[in-house]
């Protein structure tokens, strides 16, 4: 089982970014994916979740309005679309699955700053 992100880097506040997370070992159309990030020195946080039926969405009020989950079930990828960023969305963003069991990427670094 993997889950790969990719996409991270650095942005100047106002900017955007989109994050992927390439799925593999597992039957990817059946999972719950969300997304979580962690700051340094601040605890893990939830950021966006997506269902593995209907496509239904769920977002942290941090970034609501902002951030958009989306799930690709014949290319096994997870994406979110981050507009707007500031320097408080910079942390390390993880992938993870739900289902049958539980997975986590290895995290990408957003880093936004002028």
């Amino acid at each position: 089982v993997q889950l790969v992100e990719s996409g991270g880097g650095l942005v100047q506040p106002g900017g955007s970014l989109r994050l992927s997370c390439a799925a593999s070992g597992f039957t990817f159309s059946t999972y719950r994916m969300r997304w979580y990030r962690q700051a340094p020195g601040k605890e893990c946080e939830f950021v966006a979740a997506i269902t593995s039926g209907d496509g239904s969405t769920n977002y942290a009020d941090s970034v609501k309005g902002r951030f958009t989950i989306s799930k690709d079930n014949a290319k096994n990828t997870l994406s979110l679309q981050m507009n707007n960023l500031n320097p408080e969305d910079a942390a390390v963003y993880y992938c993870y699955a739900v289902g049958r069991d539980n997975y986590w990427g290895q995290g990408t670094q957003v880093t936004v700053s002028s």
